[in-house]
């Protein structure tokens, strides 16, 4: 913990990253709810002014957060959108997907997995359309082949969702998050069929 100012803390420099990567490792190591604006500013530094001038609320450093995960999925649905249907396609779809996760960090995707009911009343900005879910449902849809059988319908969702479901899955492994994400984007990749 450094020293504490009153003056705000500068914008330049990565300081909203920085409150947002420190506010989610409290809320994941003890808690949203037991989380407190003042804590979040003591772990930084900061004084509660220098940390509000930055974000209003833990709700604020909470929806940014989303919202930059919500902007990596969105650019990936845009690219998917404009790409030609087939295996890499879904390939590279996958691989995209884990460097998401990957981006984010574990500690992101095992605290959405734990607080699915508090994220879903966290409302999106003004004017922000659709959502996580609507833009994975169209991923399913992009890399799904049309006539797909069912089994095979199921293979592509289960491949994202083995990445999606990681930080919920891997919670009590003893491995570094690279090696997780490496094995999960293994086993993620096999559950498509050869040529599929």
């Amino acid at each position: 913990m450094g020293s504490t100012s009153d003056a705000p803390a500068p914008a330049e420099g990565g300081t909203r990253e920085n409150i947002q990567a420190v506010a989610l490792r409290l809320f994941a190591e003890q808690g949203y709810e037991s989380t407190s604006m003042r804590q979040i500013a003591e772990e930084l530094g900061f004084t509660k002014a220098a940390l509000y001038y930055h974000f209003k609320s833990k709700e604020d450093i909470l929806r940014a957060l989303m919202e930059a995960m919500r902007t990596q999925i969105t650019d990936l649905l845009e690219w998917a959108r404009t790409q030609e249907p087939g295996p890499e396609l879904r390939r590279t779809v996958i691989a995209r997907w884990t460097g998401i996760v990957q981006a984010q960090g574990l500690r992101m995707f095992r605290f959405l997995g734990s607080n699915y009911r508090l994220l879903r009343d966290i409302k999106s900005e003004p004017g922000q359309r659709g959502g996580m879910a609507a833009a994975v449902s169209e991923l399913f849809s992009i890399i799904t082949p049309p006539g797909a059988s069912v089994e095979d319908r199921l293979r592509v969702r289960f491949a994202l969702l083995t990445i999606n479901m990681l930080g919920m899955a891997a919670r009590d492994i003893d491995a570094d998050d690279d090696e997780i994400l490496e094995a999960a984007a293994r086993i993620s990749a096999g559950l498509l069929p050869p040529g599929f």
